[in-house]
């Protein structure tokens, strides 16, 4: 697990960063698509996910699952539809896992998971049935320079059900499979994502006082499991992360969550500065955790409906979350050692908030 700077001792500079190159014990965690430097504090990033086409990223073929809490989940993935294997490259899904080679092994050697060949879905054809039909894609991988009319439809039809593209040298596509891609290679969620715009009201009808968990940029996997797994066991009525930057919902975050995301929904947004406010629209109070803060996490009363904001541990909460929060708070810290990781900070303000509401009051 990492180790970041995120709630630093009154006085410490708050400007240095821990790297380590060795497994998930602090530094990057070399996530397609993207670089997660998770090894500082919570609190000065000053920007969001960039790509500006609605308000939320909730795809318009998404699926709550009845039997869930709020229409979410009902314990497992659906996985509906054909295997997708037999056209223009295929699928490597249940019974047909390739074998890609010892000389692919080192490819994984820098805090990456080995993905599951199973939930994988590559070629053109293959990847725009699985959308069609409903199945929750986590991401897609697309050679660089792609270009076409089937590209370009396929690109549209992304785009439409808001799923996550990162443009790759074929090099890399190659390492995850030797298949004939056709330049494109899509990552299938083992989890459906729940509409916040229909989770939020839900959970309001049910006449409890809401406690949800915002995640900004959080991308170490194992991180992720965690704080669904401290979450779940908090209470809390569901994450929401933005469909930039966050962590893949794999295989590995399901292990290390113990099964909490198969219970707590999960809703992917486009923009986390959107769904803020639209939490504050709701009633409810935001609260950021940052070293910034002059206010101690024990000092604010969490028996209100309650949206807690956590960060990256290398960059924080971003600023333009912190500009609207409605309480900007620290973890003290007391000891030689100066930061926490952003699980571990997640669950002293996640279990804060259940001590404050099991007395009733702030005390």
């Amino acid at each position: 697990m990492e180790r970041s700077n995120n709630f630093r001792k009154d006085g410490d500079r708050h400007g240095d960063s821990h790297r380590d190159k060795s497994g998930n014990s602090s530094g990057s965690s070399n996530r397609d698509g993207g670089s997660s430097r998770e090894g500082s504090r919570f609190g000065n990033r000053d920007g969001g996910s960039s790509r500006e086409v609605s308000r939320f990223g909730n795809r318009d073929g998404g699926s709550n699952r009845e039997g869930s809490r709020y229409g979410n989940r009902d314990g497992g993935s659906s996985r509906e539809g054909s295997r997708y294997g037999n056209r223009d490259g295929g699928s490597s899904r249940e019974g047909s896992r390739e074998r890609s080679g010892e000389g692919n092994r080192d490819q994984y050697s820098d805090n990456k998971v080995r993905p599951d060949k199973g939930d994988l879905v590559f070629g053109i054809r293959p990847i725009m049935e699985a959308v069609n039909a409903g199945r929750t894609v986590e991401k897609v991988l697309v050679k660089k320079d792609l270009d076409g009319e089937l590209y370009n439809e396929l690109f549209d039809l992304l785009l439409q059900h808001n799923i996550p593209v990162s443009k790759v040298p074929i090099e890399k596509l190659n390492r995850v499979t030797s298949s004939n891609h056709q330049g494109v290679v899509a990552y299938m969620s083992p989890i459906e994502f729940a509409e916040l715009e229909d989770l939020i009201p839900a959970i309001l009808e049910t006449g409890k006082v809401p406690l949800v968990l915002l995640l900004d940029q959080v991308s170490d996997v194992r991180n992720f499991g965690a704080i669904a797994r401290s979450a779940e066991c908090a209470g809390a009525d569901a994450i929401i992360i933005p469909l930039q930057g966050s962590a893949q919902i794999n295989a590995d975050a399901l292990k290390t969550s113990a099964g909490a995301l198969n219970i707590i929904p999960v809703c992917r947004v486009k923009l986390l500065k959107y769904a803020t406010l639209y939490l504050q629209q709701n009633g409810f109070q935001v609260v950021a955790a940052t070293e910034k803060a002059d206010a101690s996490l024990y000092s604010v009363d969490l028996t209100i409906p309650t949206a807690i904001v956590m960060g990256a541990e290398d960059t924080g909460v971003s600023n333009e979350i912190l500009k609207i929060a409605n309480k900007r708070v620290k973890i003290p810290l007391v000891g030689k050692i100066d930061s926490l990781n952003v699980s571990v900070a997640a669950s002293i303000m996640l279990f804060e908030a259940v001590r404050q509401r099991s007395l009733g009051s702030k005390s």
